[in-house]
């Protein structure tokens, strides 16, 4: 079973007060500002991971080199998106659930990842939850697709019998199986 392919792992859950605030990028889109009014400080939560998480994961553990992975739901997924997009070296595998790609207009879509380094996989998974999350989804599956070649391994997953509230757990199993299967 692929289960057993699992590399032994630390698993660093961060509690998050202001989801809204550490989650986005500052929008111009005033329906945005009105809907999440913390918003746009995702740049400091992507310092905070890379600069203090990371850096005592790392200096407190002894860690497998190249098994890093960052899995995010909603808005957990644009973040995600956001790192592998401005900084992929952060993190080896991508786990990107429902990403919401609408914030901004959409905006994140229009921006080319960086090209000095590359992940070792991505995978984007999304639940029957409308168009314009389904079609966020798939449009970042497209756009990968045209930016990255081998080695990465880059997968995506339509879950027609889950929701945004439950396509989390299904997306995580099926990534872990499809990235860690031998």
């Amino acid at each position: 079973s692929w289960i057993h392919n699992l590399p032994p792992s630390i698993v660093v859950g961060i509690a998050n007060v202001d989801r809204e605030r550490d989650m986005t990028f500052p929008t111009t889109v005033a329906e945005d500002q009105e809907k999440l009014p913390t918003n746009g400080r995702s740049a400091d939560f992507i310092r905070f991971l890379e600069e203090e998480v990371q850096a005592l994961v790392e200096n407190r553990y002894s860690l497998q080199e190249g098994e890093r992975t960052l899995i995010g739901q909603s808005l957990g997924g644009l973040v995600s998106t956001e790192i592998l997009f401005k900084k992929p070296e952060m993190f080896d595998h991508y786990i990107i659930i429902s990403p919401s790609l609408w914030w901004d207009a959409g905006s994140l879509l229009d921006t080319e990842p960086e090209t000095g380094s590359s992940p070792k996989s991505v995978y984007i998974g999304v639940g029957k939850e409308g168009k314009v999350m389904e079609e966020g989804a798939a449009s970042l599956h497209r756009k990968l697709e045209g930016k990255y070649g081998d080695p990465v391994r880059l997968y995506f997953e339509y879950f027609p019998n889950r929701d945004h509230a439950d396509a989390l757990h299904e997306a995580v199993s099926d990534a872990f199986e499809k990235i860690y299967t031998k």
